[in-house]
């Protein structure tokens, strides 16, 4: 059997196997992470040209923008170029620089959501104090944080899983480096640190997960007790789109890291992993403009100057 000395590539996961359906997965794939690069950038860049829109529910949808489209631009180039090619292989240091960004961004999409959750908590909830608990600074401060404990999740996984020897085959099932699928590469006497790392870490997600929780639950009793319908309508528009986009991330994300080990087949893994590493990213933007009328306004706005601004540069290149 190999060890981590010897492996030089690891063998992700096909997704068909014969050459056409791979094809047809390049495709598909390739509209999705152009939708979701083309939906995501309009969101950065409106909110990024629109000065109304610099509120910290606006800030922290920029964050998760800009996490979203980083976290898909780690797994989906190198699963079209696979499919493409028709190949599987996957450098060492490739695998392991995938495994890093990709536990950071997912890592800090999660705190990230949890810090929303919490804005719409004092949005709702006490609404005469939203200044003071959620002014520039803090929110920056709250944002920091969020990216620097996604990094510190990031370097404790892969330092102590790409420091464990590797006993098993060295295909991994999965069409990207995930931690549990390089974690049963491991050797089975060295990889208990990282399962205690795990542990650890889903200990403090799972407090992200209950302050997720009581933080709707107040809102919620605060949103019912508002005398008039339209005010409850737009509590609930601000509310029920992160709800959705938590709800999708938490579901899929749960079961694909703590499901029974007797639950194991390559094509629910697949499926499971493209639910919480593709899905999300590409329908957040749709999910989170679809009722907020003030973002839909801006956006129209927004897009005549984008194409007006394209359409001088490629003037001004062609004289």
């Amino acid at each position: 059997m190999p060890n981590s000395s010897s492996i030089t590539q690891f063998l992700l996961l096909a997704f068909a196997d014969t050459p056409e359906l791979q094809l047809l997965h390049f495709w598909l794939f390739l509209a999705i992470y152009l939708a979701a690069l083309l939906s995501n950038g309009l969101i950065i860049t409106t909110i990024a040209c629109d000065h109304r829109l610099r509120t910290p529910m606006y800030f922290f949808l920029l964050n998760l923008s800009i996490l979203d489209l980083a976290s898909m631009s780690t797994t989906v180039p190198k699963s079209l170029a696979n499919s493409l090619w028709d190949t599987r292989a996957i450098s060492y240091s490739g695998c392991s620089t995938q495994f890093f960004f990709f536990s950071f961004l997912i890592s800090a999409d999660f705190f990230l959501l949890t810090l929303m959750s919490y804005d719409r908590y004092v949005a709702i909830c006490r609404p005469l104090h939203y200044g003071t608990l959620l002014s520039s600074r803090a929110c920056v401060h709250m944002a920091v944080a969020a990216w620097g404990s996604g990094f510190l999740t990031a370097v404790l996984h892969t330092a102590n899983t790409f420091s464990t020897p590797f006993c098993q085959d060295n295909a991994v099932d999965q069409f990207f480096c995930d931690i549990p699928q390089i974690l049963k590469l491991s050797c089975s006497h060295s990889y208990l640190r990282e399962v205690g790392l795990i542990i650890c870490i889903a200990f403090a997600f799972w407090w992200c997960f209950v302050f997720i929780v009581l933080s709707y639950v107040q809102i919620f009793m605060a949103v019912l007790r508002i005398p008039s319908e339209q005010g409850r309508h737009k509590a609930f528009s601000t509310c029920l789109p992160h709800l959705a986009v938590v709800s999708l991330f938490i579901s899929t994300g749960t079961f694909a890291y703590l499901k029974p080990p007797s639950i194991s087949f390559p094509s629910l893994h697949l499926v499971v992993a493209v639910l919480y590493s593709v899905v999300p990213p590409a329908v957040n933007p749709l999910v989170y403009s679809m009722r907020n009328q003030e973002l839909k306004v801006s956006i129209r706005k927004v897009i005549p100057e984008m194409l007006l601004t394209c359409h001088n540069f490629s003037a001004t290149l062609q004289e």
